[in-house]
């Protein structure tokens, strides 16, 4: 595993730190994996969003109404039932 140091203030060292005292991590070292972990998870799941919007603009505008979509989507969960219960 590679090392790597980092400057931080005061008050978020001592953060880092006061994470180790309740026995949730080990080490600061756990604490900032952990936070960079995090950030890797939400920054894969904020490009999802933004990959489903592209695809949903692209898609163009919709011209069935609200129930005509409702009546769609009902369609499909009984279709998806009825394979599930063969």
């Amino acid at each position: 595993m590679a090392t790597m140091n980092i400057s931080l203030p005061d008050a978020m060292k001592e953060w880092v730190e006061s994470q180790t005292t309740d026995g949730r991590y080990d080490n600061s070292s756990d604490v900032v994996r952990d936070l960079i972990r995090r950030e890797q998870s939400w920054l894969e799941k904020i490009e999802n969003m933004n990959r489903m919007v592209e695809e949903g603009l692209a898609s163009g505008i919709c011209t069935l109404t609200v129930q005509e979509i409702f009546a769609e989507a009902r369609r499909e969960a009984i279709a998806r039932r009825a394979a599930v219960s063969v």
